[in-house]
């Protein structure tokens, strides 16, 4: 059986890629279960439901980890 992907989408605007659990949690480097259980808190990154697969835009992955993001990790500019 052959892994369904979604198509990727480009326009000069922007760039739309999806991406699964699996994509996330890898990048992300944390277990699988841990995305779902933010999924069921209501608490992860805004997810679209496609079928029977959960997919997360680029985008909405992106601006939910901004959200989250500490500021005493950033450095001091200037």
């Amino acid at each position: 059986m052959s892994k369904q992907e979604l198509p990727v989408i480009k326009t000069p605007e922007t760039v739309l890629e999806w991406l699964s659990p699996s994509d996330i949690c890898r990048e992300m480097q944390i277990p699988l279960a841990t995305f779902y259980t933010w999924r069921s808190k209501g608490i992860g990154p805004h997810a679209y439901k496609v079928g029977r697969h959960v997919r997360v835009s680029r985008a909405d992955l992106e601006d939910w980890l901004e959200l989250r993001s500490d500021p005493k990790w950033h450095r001091a500019e200037g």
